[in-house]
């Protein structure tokens, strides 16, 4: 019986037997093993043509092979040593503690069974990354997968903004429509601005305060942040640049700030960083044009009871 395609979830018992009568039905499928005009279909067809040389691995995105190396418990990918009831049903070794050494399908104390048959299919596999939906094209032996995932530059964002622990991923046209719709953020065209930031009360930073803007230039778009925070004992202004991908694309351009009065004037010039890094790690880095309290009251020429800043920026394309 063919597990596989009936989504039936095989004990470890039948599992060998299902490896080995699968290896051998596939191998006339394999390139060099069989005319392509006799595979019946153009999905099986597609699946040959990304089928490494050599190697009979299954290589099925969205299949039941991937649920068979699914845990129950976590619905995360299982890795040695994976757990094995008596009754043959399967689990991450992560989360035998979870569900007290209690098989979550039968109830069956799990004991100390290993399932090496399932740990040994996996070896064979070859999968396409999680994200191949969203145009990752690479394909993966199923240990080294997960590596893979945690740095690949098509997984999803996290939201930018840094006024709430947001827990929205997505990819940036996505996140663009979250930033304006869930948070309000206001989105600008160009690639200079002259923004003025007012506060009543410059010397209390015990809530941190921010402000976002969005800039879209150069076919991308920029996170501009300016925080509040306080450094050591005192409090001061911070302003820096994200850019909305990659940190190998962020390279690609630079920007500058400016803030000033009385006729004074203090300058950044930078590179935008990746929103991979989040705003917390920019901020506490100091990469940024950083504004100590005492110099910000006297930019902004008033009696110390409340904060004017003017600061002004550019982004630029580096050639």
């Amino acid at each position: 019986m063919d597990y596989l395609k009936l989504g039936k979830k095989p004990t470890a018992t039948s599992l060998a037997s299902c490896i080995h009568s699968k290896t051998m039905d596939d191998s006339s499928s394999l390139p060099g093993k069989a005319d392509s005009t006799s595979s019946g279909s153009n999905e099986e067809a597609s699946l040959q043509s990304k089928l490494i040389p050599g190697k009979q691995a299954f290589m099925l995105p969205n299949s039941d092979i991937n649920r068979l190396l699914e845990c129950p418990v976590c619905s995360n990918s299982m890795y040695p040593p994976i757990q094995q009831c008596p009754s043959g049903h399967t689990l991450c070794f992560d989360c035998k503690s979870k569900v007290n050494n209690k098989c979550p399908v039968c109830r069956k104390d799990i004991g100390s069974i290993r399932c090496l048959a399932l740990e040994k299919l996996a070896l064979s596999l070859h999968l396409p990354c999680s994200y191949h939906y969203l145009g990752c094209e690479e394909m993966f032996p199923y240990y080294s997968k997960k590596k893979h995932e945690m740095q690949c530059a098509f997984r999803p964002y996290t939201c930018p903004h840094p006024g709430s622990d947001c827990t929205f991923k997505g990819v940036i046209p996505t996140l663009l429509a979250h930033l304006k719709e869930s948070h309000k953020v206001d989105l600008q065209v160009g690639s200079s601005f002259n923004h003025r930031y007012v506060k009543q009360d410059p010397c209390s930073v015990d809530s941190i305060s921010w402000t976002l803007t969005l800039f879209n230039c150069f076919g991308h778009y920029f996170c501009l942040h300016f925080e509040a925070f306080p450094l050591g004992n005192k409090p001061v202004y911070m302003a820096f640049l994200r850019f909305m991908g990659e940190e190998s694309e962020a390279r690609r351009f630079g920007y500058s700030l400016e803030v000033g009065g009385n006729g004074r004037k203090q300058t950044w010039q930078g590179v935008p960083r990746s929103i991979r890094s989040h705003h917390r790690t920019v901020r506490d880095s100091h990469d940024g044009l950083i504004i100590p309290r005492s110099l910000a009251l006297y930019f902004s020429g008033g009696d110390g009871n409340e904060l004017k800043l003017r600061v002004t920026g550019k982004i630029w394309k580096e050639i």
